[in-house]
């Protein structure tokens, strides 16, 4: 028995050190560190990922396993980054008063003989408690669908590539609006009014108010990578914690789905209060995350490529 088990442990050793699984690594380590240079330049996040990448793809066969399916995410992160080298307002005209005016005359809110948009009314009436709840909401834009396709990972490989998938379409749809229809968000119009002011460095708006509360600079350093401020349209804000729901629902997660809803209700409004989005973005970006629900759950269970693709895919990480 002990010669089996050091013989199946060499073997596995074997595997993950391979010619062929170092020269992976180093190809595609390489061809991204070069790209990022030659696109975005030089920093460290880049050498951070990379690292990441390849701590888990030699660690064991099942953190390789893992990074291999995460690579889904992977690769929405590096497109949305490289976003930054071809900034949306280049190709078409920002919508900006078109925008502001729209909201005002769908969602205005009377106020003091003033016609308001919801932003511009929740602005006034600011209450700390919410400063602080609703930065609490908007942390969780990220890693809920993150910790969510983790459970799914380890819950059933099927659901994980599923929803992973679903995420990736959705951001694809959300990239394509945002280059086609380039929208400023609420706080530009606070700042700066309806003037276009190119290369326009990404702001905190309400959120900033989160940090002056706890003392931090936790939204000042994440909207100071924004890869584009007028990507306000379709609001991902809006789509993420919606395919959490649909999927938490689907996969039947219990009482875990109340949590889900209210975190996904509190996003949405967390958005519109800290003035990132109108409420014309947020149903954007819930038309958008039903859309590809809609479109890859007709491919993946309606076609037989889209079968196959899936089957193919968990065969992989099993």
């Amino acid at each position: 028995m002990p010669d089996k088990i050091n013989h199946s442990s060499a073997k596995i050793s074997a595997d993950l050190y391979s010619s062929r699984s170092i020269a992976f690594a180093i190809g595609t380590s390489s061809i991204y560190l070069l790209l990022s240079i030659f696109l975005l330049g030089f920093r460290s996040d880049q050498l951070i990922l990379i690292a990441l990448f390849n701590a888990m793809y030699f660690l064991s066969s099942l953190t390789r396993k893992f990074i291999l399916a995460f690579s889904v995410f992977i690769i929405y992160w590096i497109i949305f980054d490289y976003m930054k080298a071809f900034p949306n307002y280049k190709y078409n005209a920002v919508h900006i008063g078109s925008l502001y005016n729209a909201e005002k005359s769908l969602f205005g809110i009377h106020y003091q003989h003033n016609l308001l948009t919801p932003n511009e009314f929740l602005l006034i009436h600011q209450q700390t408690w919410l400063n602080v709840l609703t930065g609490f909401f908007y942390l969780c834009w990220v890693p809920l669908p993150l910790i969510f396709s983790a459970i799914l990972f380890f819950k059933n490989r099927k659901y994980f590539f599923y929803f992973s998938l679903s995420f990736l379409l959705v951001n694809f749809l959300g990239f394509i609006v945002y280059y086609a229809y380039p929208a400023a968000p609420p706080w530009y119009v606070q700042q700066y009014g309806f003037d276009f002011i190119p290369s326009t460095p990404g702001n905190t708006a309400g959120l900033g108010r989160f940090d002056v509360f706890f003392h931090t600079h936790i939204f000042a350093g994440i909207y100071s990578k924004s890869s584009n401020v007028f990507a306000a349209m379709p609001s991902l804000h809006a789509s993420y914690p919606l395919l959490v729901f649909f999927y938490g629902l689907k996969y039947k997660f219990g009482l875990w789905n109340i949590f889900f809803f209210i975190i996904m209700t509190g996003i949405w409004f967390a958005a519109v209060y800290n003035s990132h989005h109108y409420v014309l973005d947020i149903l954007a970006g819930i038309f958008c995350g039903i859309t590809g629900l809609v479109l890859f759950l007709f491919f993946a269970e309606k076609t037989s490529f889209g079968k196959k693709m899936i089957e193919g895919m968990v065969n992989n990480v099993k």
